[in-house]
């Protein structure tokens, strides 16, 4: 029986998925707030929620984990300003605002940002 998905799969590769997911949380965590598509800010979500969650408790487990993931510059930036900054939040990181429809192709746009 076939399973059901319940991602989003861009018109891509599961590696490309991949890929997309990293940039956009990696330019949301450095900017602080990325303009995209709506379905695009639907499924980063998710993904930034967790990254927060183990960015909030510094231990060499979270820190080894973030750095495997992202760059030196932007798990510094998780554990050191980000983190922090949502200790005693339990969840919930982030706001997705839509903006309307872009002029050329009428996709759904949105601003996800940290809270």
């Amino acid at each position: 029986m076939p399973r059901v998905k319940n991602k989003k799969r861009f018109g891509r590769k599961r590696d490309q998925r991949r890929a997309l997911i990293l940039s956009l949380s990696r330019a949301l965590v450095v900017n602080e707030k990325i303009k995209t598509t709506h379905a695009k800010a639907r499924e980063l979500r998710p993904f930034i929620e967790k990254t927060v969650t183990r960015a909030k408790e510094n231990t060499v487990f979270n820190r080894r984990f973030l750095a495997r993931r992202f760059s030196d510059e932007v798990a510094k930036k998780l554990i050191e300003e980000i983190g922090p900054r949502y200790k005693d939040r339990p969840g919930g990181y982030t706001r997705i605002v839509k903006l309307g429809q872009r002029g050329e192709d009428g996709a759904e746009m949105a601003v996800i940002e940290f809270v």
